[in-house]
């Protein structure tokens, strides 16, 4: 891969990313010329399959890392996006370190993994496959979130998994699973953000979080997070129309 996100990762140096639901690749082109590092493109909560995943990293190749977060941990998911051409992937619900021991499983190729071997777009259509496989593995980021109480209570043996290169805090989930859905302020809520990020940091991983709150990113980097994604496609666009249209009948 020409365009590393897993060494750039591991620099420990900040990578500010976003969210795109949405298959308009004029979407992905916008965000790229924006400047964002990374792209957190999301097959679990919309309704991107697999071609629109691949177009979108078509798009982005070269420009944008495209990272993808799967519906699930399961391997017909990481084949096809994998072989789509993804630089990484995201897992959501990682509730234990055998659920991440699978993982990384599923990404790697023999001998560290028992990933299946294809020929698509990843492999240059069958043109760079040996290039391809002996990079695969030192390339491709595995990205795990917890976002669940059940994954705090396991944390410190989910951050020892080996192949694991970064743990994404889904907050809103993590608020939902302590009965306390929305409430991502609560010292309960924030004192279980804080054992996780303690966590990851003290592994050596990179942890990554979300926020619609550009303010919140020098916070978070100070904190000590390096992978940040700042807001979401749609919420760009409702947010700027809901204010222009406000400001239009205020004038």
């Amino acid at each position: 891969m020409a365009f590393s996100f897993r060494r750039k990762l591991k620099e420990g140096k900040p990578l500010i990313g976003t969210i795109q639901t949405l298959s308009a690749l004029e979407i992905t082109e916008i965000f790229t010329v924006a400047g964002f590092d990374w792209l957190f493109i999301d097959m679990e909560h919309t309704v991107l399959d697999v071609p629109a995943v691949q177009r979108i990293l078509q798009t982005a190749q070269g420009r944008i890392a495209g990272i993808v977060r799967v519906p699930a941990g399961e391997e017909v998911w990481v084949k096809r996006v994998l072989d789509a051409g993804a630089e990484g992937l995201i897992f959501p619900q990682v509730n234990s370190a055998g659920q991440a021991k699978k993982i990384v499983q599923l990404c790697k190729y023999s001998p560290e993994g028992n990933r299946g071997v294809g020929i698509s777009r990843a492999q240059g259509y069958g043109m760079r496959f040996n290039e391809y496989v002996e990079t695969a593995n030192r390339d491709t980021a595995v990205i795990i979130q917890v976002e669940h109480i059940e994954a705090v209570k396991n944390i410190e043996a989910i951050v020892q998994v080996p192949g694991i290169d970064a743990i994404f805090i889904g907050p809103y989930d993590l608020s939902g699973s302590m009965g306390k859905i929305g409430k991502v302020a609560d010292p309960e809520v924030q004192e279980k953000i804080e054992i996780v990020l303690t966590a990851g940091l003290k592994a050596g991983l990179a942890v990554g979080i979300f926020t619609l709150n550009p303010a919140d990113v020098k916070r978070f980097i100070e904190k000590g997070y390096t992978l940040l994604t700042l807001g979401i496609d749609v919420m760009f666009f409702s947010g700027a129309a809901r204010q222009a249209l406000r400001e239009a009948k205020d004038s």
